[in-house]
């Protein structure tokens, strides 16, 4: 519960003043029920008053002046504010840490604080991000683009496999590259994919072509540094790095 009031204002739809209240972590908004009883009482009073002074128009003006439209006034009293604001209250939480007054999204009823605030703010975190990962899930879904997203994910993540880096950093670098850019470190070039060399089809381990059937020559040995071809050298002929041939 709260022991003060929130940011607020007050709106006219034309069915008589309300209250919106705000919570103070992400501006939400909890709205009270428009006061119409007052809206209702003035116009049978209008109305009646009317039809008695309808011929004295002094009179009759006074009476308008008298009786103010409810349905477009946008001021509340204090009493009718603080009945707006019971409506509403108990959806709000003050917090004992910040002293913010905020909506239940914003609140961990475990910790009694507001999630900021919370011990478990890490967790909460986590949990936000889950949720929000799921939601994009669906989306994805439901406009049959995941199967799109999963294949970019793949790819971009084979793109990264593929990729020249330093063997002290681990920075990324542009192909062929020998040494870092960054620290000076010997940089491994990405092992080239055996191809058939009947059909071209890249080939993963296996005597014989998945695609053909062609047979396969052993794949050459290749420095685990460098990334060049020994041909069966003990160390790379390129940086002398042992190969373990």
């Amino acid at each position: 519960m709260t022991t003060r009031m929130p940011r607020y204002d007050v709106r006219n739809d034309g069915m008589g003043p309300y209250a919106v209240f705000y919570c103070e972590k992400c501006d939400r908004e909890f709205r009270s029920t428009p006061s119409v009883g007052g809206t209702i009482a003035k116009e049978v009073g209008r109305s009646a008053l009317g039809g008695l002074l309808r011929n004295v128009p002094i009179v009759g003006s006074m009476a308008d002046r008298a009786l103010d439209d409810n349905r477009y006034t946008t001021t509340m009293t204090q009493t009718q504010l603080d009945a707006a604001w019971a409506q509403v209250e108990s959806r709000f939480h003050e917090c004992p840490t910040c002293n913010m007054v905020c909506c239940p999204s914003c609140w961990d009823a475990q910790a009694e604080t507001c999630n900021d605030d919370s011990p478990r703010s890490e967790e909460i975190a986590e949990a936000q991000a889950e949720q929000a990962a799921g939601v994009l899930k669906g989306i994805a879904s439901a406009f049959g683009i995941d199967q799109a997203i999963k294949s970019a994910a793949e790819a971009a993540k084979t793109a990264s496999a593929n990729m020249a880096r330093c063997s002290k950093c681990g920075k990324p670098q542009p192909p062929g590259t020998k040494f870092c850019s960054e620290c000076g470190g010997p940089v491994v070039q990405p092992a080239a994919a055996a191809k058939c060399p009947k059909c071209g089809a890249e080939v993963k381990g296996g005597k014989f072509c998945a695609e053909c059937g062609a047979k396969l020559e052993p794949a050459p040995t290749v420095c685990p540094n460098c990334g060049k071809e020994t041909k069966g050298a003990k160390f790379c002929p390129e940086c002398g790095t042992k190969t373990g041939a």
